[in-house]
């Protein structure tokens, strides 16, 4: 039945349906695709949950404070100090930022204009210039609205051509110079990404297939998968508060297309070998879609499901990122077992030039060096899976190395971005950043007493003048005196909690820059507690289903585990050790340490994609040892899988390392572990450790089913595998 169904979708005018529906498909959804950065929330409030105290000191100031402000800094810097002159000009240049479309009603203010509020005995207005004069800044705030970081890199330009003054550095910092640098790190991430890592797999898929014009299709329905999948993502986004942010727009488009080729790839391998059996071209991709579709959407099922279990985070940010690869996943599943095999059989064996598999060939894998791999793991099974765990076990003692306390702001990129140079200027100058403070609900009959509890805080500024907040509630603010996402921030405002909240009767929460960052960390450490729990035993129940057997799926769950310790404890090392002392990125300060959700994403990512290739390898080995036997299956299985899947992983890892193209040292962390544990489980974990595995103990492996149970089959000496390579994948 399954084949008379593949049959119909690829017939000789089911083909062509099938090509005019995806065609259909993709000039309703590729218009939407384009808007996708229009929906995109990168809000840091949209990011929490709702019992984060940061999003409850929001919610209490709905209408006090406006969530939309943005507060910026100018910064200045002469290293022989800033002149009388200087500090004019500054003056003349704070007038002229008030004047910029979107800067609040408060306009700017400048270092002489502070020190003239301070006289005046105005409350919590702290020095603009530093001690020995080489710095000062001036402070204003902008307020475009909801999506106001799509206005600020205008806005930023302008404020650069305003402030020019001979001799001096000039740097744009604070919220405002974050906003604009992470809008120039994502700048064209809905073309350049994309493009880049299609030029990457092209050059990949023409080593594999060595054709040059069969990479062609592969390419296209991985395109058409993007596009769709982005205008389905969009529609979400716009009609069902689904969150996307730049960095899932990101890591969507990544996985899209390298999910997509090795798709592509492990349905070609089976086609290819199916024309050499079948002299019709339609009839050939019906048995190749029958055979090969079932252990894909296996494969994607495990990655929408893996995916999907990120609703269960904290982080709206991360719960958001699961749908959203989810949707990607499966459209990439229907196109590439609809609109590739269409293509395929359009364009017949021609697209295999210069080796085109003509009906009653040989299979030319038979004999290669995949199945040479299985025979030397054959002849010493059990030796060699001990030493290959043991192996991978040393590899992951190099987590006792992973930091993932948090980046500071100068660890989140790797290169030198403006606001990063006027942050480091303020800080070698003993500056406070005003657009980073602590801020303080708490009953109005109380907020003197909290305002005296914070002063003895180390590391906080003096308090402002308290503003009502409704009847009964006050809110006030002060300057923490360090970078805003670095330890020493979280150290400061878990002791101004502390202190706040032991104030009796006061009902304070402490809210504001650093603490969104440590709620932020707080959420992760918990997701990470929660959600890898909750993909093992998903991941394991969908193996048990499919493989029908338990003691199997126990084995390839703790494979997955030891692959995913060794690659972040290999990468872990090189982060650490490697990339913190070359001059590969400007900026090599963020590579100590590592984002509180970093070790969530790999794994996700890790044992969603790894388990992928443990179930093309598993689904044929239980095929085969229906009639040969476990371990002669397990040889058949590896010869038969090998060539592809490795070809599939090293486009996945490749298309992953392409996220170190951005400037953003999480992304960079994430591509390198990701691509690392990939190669891992292709080159080692599934073509050694499991097939070494299921050779040492056979049949057992199937408990408790009854599958090869007696008599189990031993392979001869000098195994001569009767089948072709891919039959089933």
């Amino acid at each position: 039945m399954h084949r008379q169904i593949a049959g119909k979708m690829t017939g000789p005018v089911t083909k062509w349906i099938v090509l005019l529906g995806a065609f259909v498909a993709v000039a309703l959804m590729a218009p939407l695709n384009s808007k996708l950065v229009d929906v995109q929330n990168n809000e840091a409030s949209s990011w929490l949950p709702e019992s984060a105290e940061s999003t409850k000191v929001v919610e209490e100031l709905t209408g006090t404070v406006d969530p939309n402000d943005i507060p910026t800094l100018v910064v200045y810097h002469r290293a022989s100090g800033l002149t009388d002159a200087d500090l004019a000009e500054m003056d003349k240049d704070a007038a002229e930022f008030a004047k910029i479309k979107g800067v609040t009603k408060e306009g700017a203010i400048s270092p002489n204009a502070a020190e003239a509020l301070k006289a005046q005995g105005q409350k919590g207005v702290p020095s603009l210039i530093s001690q020995d004069r080489q710095v000062g800044y001036v402070a204003f705030t902008f307020n475009f609205g909801k999506n106001g970081w799509l206005d600020i890199p205008d806005a930023a330009d302008k404020v650069r051509e305003i402030s020019k003054i001979p001799g001096v550095d000039v740097h744009i910092a604070g919220y405002g110079g974050q906003a604009a640098d992470a809008s120039e790190a994502f700048e064209g991430i809905d073309t350049n990404l994309i493009l880049i890592t299609m030029l990457v797999v092209i050059v990949i898929l023409l080593f594999t297939y060595r054709s040059p014009i069969l990479w062609v299709l592969p390419i296209l329905s991985a395109g058409f998968a993007y596009m769709i999948s982005g205008g389905v993502v969009y529609l979400l986004a716009k009609y069902a508060d689904l969150t996307v942010n730049g960095q899932s727009q990101a890591i969507l488009g990544i996985l899209v297309i390298g999910a997509g080729t090795d798709y592509a790839l492990l349905l070609t391998a089976r086609y290819r070998e199916e024309l050499r059996r079948h002299e019709d071209r339609h009839e050939a991709m019906a048995f190749a879609l029958h055979r090969a579709a079932p252990a894909i959407l296996a494969s994607a099922a495990t990655v929408v499901v893996g995916m999907l279990c990120l609703v269960f985070a904290d982080l709206n940010s991360t719960a958001g990122l699961g749908p959203v690869l989810a949707v990607g996943v499966a459209v990439t599943y229907l196109v590439m077992v609809t609109l590739l095999p269409a293509l395929l059989v359009i364009f017949g064996r021609w697209m295999f030039w210069p080796k085109r598999p003509t009906f009653g060939s040989v299979e030319p894998t038979r004999s290669g060096v995949w199945s040479r791999v299985g025979d030397r793991i054959g002849r010493g099974p059990r030796a060699v899976w001990v030493v290959t765990a043991a192996i991978l076990a040393i590899a992951c003692l190099g987590l006792f190395k992973l930091d993932p306390s948090g980046l500071s702001t100068e660890e989140t990129y790797t290169k030198k971005f403006d606001s990063i140079k006027g942050q480091t200027l303020l800080v070698d100058h003993g500056l406070s950043d005003t657009s980073n403070t602590v801020q303080v609900v708490t009953n109005k009959d109380k907020v003197t007493d909290v305002q005296a509890a914070l002063a003895s805080v180390k590391g906080l500024g003096e308090a402002t003048q308290p503003t009502p907040v409704g009847d009964d509630r006050a809110y006030f603010e002060a300057t923490v005196n360090a970078d805003i996402s670095s330890t020493k921030a979280f150290d400061i405002v878990e002791a101004a909690r502390d202190a706040a909240h032991d104030v009796a009767g006061a009902d304070a929460r402490v809210g504001g820059g650093s603490a969104f960052y440590l709620d932020t960390k707080i959420a992760s450490n918990r997701d990470n507690k929660v959600i890898i729990p909750i993909v093992l035993v998903v991941v394991f129940l969908i193996l048990m289903l499919l493989l029908r057997a338990l003691l199997a799926p126990l084995i390839l769950i703790g494979t997955v585990i030891l692959s995913f310790g060794a690659a972040l404890g290999i990468s872990t090392l090189l982060f650490t050790e490697v990339f913190t002392r070359i001059s590969l990125f400007e900026s090599n300060d963020g590579f100590a340490h590592a984002d509180p959700g970093f070790p969530l994403f790999t794994f996700v990512f890790l044992v969603a994609l790894g388990i992928d290739y443990n179930i093309f390898l598993m689904t044929r080995v239980r095929e085969e040892t229906a009639s040969k036997g476990t371990r002669l299956g397990s040889l058949i299985a590896l010869s038969s899988t090998g060539g592809v899947i490795t070809s599939a992983g090293l486009v996945l890892a490749a298309t992953f390392l392409v996220l170190g193209s951005l400037p953003l040292v999480f992304l960079a962390q994430l591509g390198v572990a990701v691509a690392l544990g990939v190669l891992l489980d292709t080159m080692i974990v599934r073509s050694v450790l499991v097939t070494a595995l299921n050779l040492d103990l056979g049949g057992k492996i199937w408990w408790p089913s009854k599958l090869d149970r007696d008599p189990p089959v031993q392979p001869p000496a000098n195994v001569e595998l009767e089948e072709p390579v891919g039959a089933g994948v």
